[in-house]
């Protein structure tokens, strides 16, 4: 019997014996001595973080098949900046990155930079507003919307409230060609 002729409450039944088998297993580990660490370091299991390739062209692939990372304009600005920045960024020092994060926007962004372009890098450099968060948010989108949380989370710019913000994967995983 295949999977796609199980139907749902087959398939429940299954889990929930399973599941009884696995917490059966996991009591006589812990009856022989090992701890509740050990067991869970043996139930996660991560996968290996894939390559993250930057084009000349600046799409953004991920691993060794190359599936493209889709990210607006700005928001890929904003990312490839962070990118740049191995050390990290604290937001309220993002008016001193405006000009730098305008160079990468006008190089994504090869149709020019409108006032209104202009007023975008205003907004997210302003660390009294909300935008450089609204694209973070949508960064971490990206990333997890393609590959498992339990790895995108090395992709994606994150840090603490009122610290330094950035982007976790080593670097040497990184190609810009």
């Amino acid at each position: 019997m295949t999977n796609t002729e199980i139907n749902n409450d087959e398939k429940q039944k299954l889990y929930n014996i399973l599941v009884e088998e696995v917490k059966e297993k996991v009591q006589k580990l812990k009856e022989y001595g090992m701890s509740e660490k050990e067991i869970t370091s043996l139930l996660h299991t991560e996968e290996p973080l894939l390559k993250l390739t930057i084009s000349k062209n600046y799409r953004i692939f991920l691993g060794d098949n190359r599936v493209e990372v889709h990210m607006e304009p700005l928001v890929k600005a904003v990312y490839l900046l962070f990118l740049s920045h191995p050390e990290g960024i604290v937001f309220k020092d993002l008016p001193d990155y405006r000009r730098e994060l305008t160079k990468i926007y006008s190089e994504v962004r090869p149709w020019g930079l409108s006032e209104r372009a202009l007023q975008s890098i205003e907004d997210v450099t302003n660390p009294l507003l909300n935008s450089i968060n609204e694209k973070c948010a949508r960064i971490r989108k990206a990333f997890t919307t393609i590959i498992d949380n339990s790895i995108a989370g090395h992709y994606y710019i994150k840090g603490k409230r009122g610290s330094v913000k950035g982007i976790t994967l080593p670097r040497e995983l990184v190609t810009w060609k």
